[in-house]
Order: C-alpha cells, then sequence, then structure tokens
C-alpha cells in the first residue's frame, strides 16, 4: 500500500472560495460582489449543494482589473472590456471602421449609442 502512494502523484483540488471569504480577502462588500456577479463582471465557478456560490482563484485576477479599471471607466465600460478580453477580441480592434468623433468611416452614418443593459439603442439622428 505505501509503495502505491511513492510512486503515484496525488492531485491537489482547485481551492474554491466562498462569498465570504472574498469579501475576507478583497476590499469588496458582499453585496458588490453579489452585484458583480449579476452583472457578469465576475462569475461563480461552482454552486454548492445549498446553493451558495464558489468562485476559483481566477476570480482574485479579475477583481485586481476591476479596482484598476474603476478608476477611469464605468462599470458598463468595465464589462465590454471584460467581455472583449474573454472573447480573445483586442478593445483597440472595435474601433477600427469608426472615426474618433463616433461616425462610420463607410456609410456616414452615427453609431449606435449604448443602453444601460449593454445592449444598443438605435442611432440619434437628430
Amino acid at each position: 500500500m505505501q509503495s502505491d502512494v511513492v510512486n503515484s502523484t496525488l492531485q491537489i483540488p482547485a481551492k474554491l472560495y466562498r462569498v465570504g471569504e472574498l469579501v475576507r480577502y478583497t476590499p469588496f462588500s458582499r453585496q458588490t460582489i453579489h452585484n458583480y456577479t449579476i452583472m457578469g463582471l465576475i462569475s461563480e465557478a461552482q454552486w454548492t449543494e445549498g446553493g451558495h456560490r464558489l468562485y476559483d482563484e481566477s476570480v482574485f485576477e479579475r477583481l485586481s482589473k476591476i479596482i484598476q479599471l474603476r478608476k477611469t471607466k464605468t462599470l458598463l465600460e468595465i464589462r465590454q472590456i471584460l467581455r472583449e478580453e474573454q472573447a480573445g477580441v483586442e478593445v483597440s480592434s472595435a474601433g477600427q471602421n469608426s472615426s474618433a468623433d463616433g461616425e462610420e468611416t463607410a456609410g456616414g452614418t452615427e453609431s449606435a449609442k449604448p443602453n444601460i443593459d449593454g445592449s444598443e439603442l438605435a442611432p440619434d439622428r437628430n
């Protein structure tokens, strides 16, 4: 039996964190963690049988990025940045077909403005 343990490598399970642990290790409140989860800024890795959210270690990197971005960006802008990064799209490529003032160079029409939920509103024709 002992020879089996010596010759095999044990796989260490990934550490999962409850919301209370995130609150303890970060400057965020329980409500903020909940709001960021609902908004899609962070996501849980698993759920317990009792329905509690569990986050993996990557949440700390994501929360650190949010702290940095909050200095100059709104939560909506942060959500868009994080989604683009997650999809592997560079933020700079989003404005390829647009000029600096927000008008499309090809068609000459104004670009649609984002709604609070991230969807786009119809272009302002005024």
